[in-house]
């Protein structure tokens, strides 16, 4: 991989670019809550060839959010089940709304 390239994965949301220490710091948290999040399974950090965590940017949003939460008193098995059903919520909430303009498009004419 050229340095051009692995420049503009960095754009890429889900191109593992942060170590687990530039993460927590990223965050303002320790690696033990990305481990503790990890092992929740709310994400799943890849693993370099050395087999250490590397984490997204949209992985970094989600532990955000966790921590947003954990921070407010919410036990951390419970904030993630949060994250996930707010998560299932977001998706069926854009498939109703998918479904719902397909029923309002008019419908094609008739094969004469």
């Amino acid at each position: 991989m050229t340095a051009d390239d692995m420049l503009g994965r960095l754009d890429d949301d889900d191109y593992p670019a942060f170590t687990m220490g530039r993460a927590a710091d990223m965050l303002g948290t320790t690696q033990s809550f990305l481990r503790a999040i990890g092992e929740a399974r709310l994400i799943t950090p890849l693993r370099s060839e050395g087999g250490h965590r590397r984490y997204s940017r949209y992985q970094l949003r989600i532990a955000a959010r966790a921590r947003e939460l954990v921070d407010q008193g919410t036990p951390i098995e419970a904030a993630c089940r949060i994250i996930v059903l707010e998560d299932q919520l977001e998706e069926a909430q854009r498939i109703n709304a998918e479904y719902r303009r397909a029923a309002e498009a008019p419908a094609p004419p008739a094969a004469a």
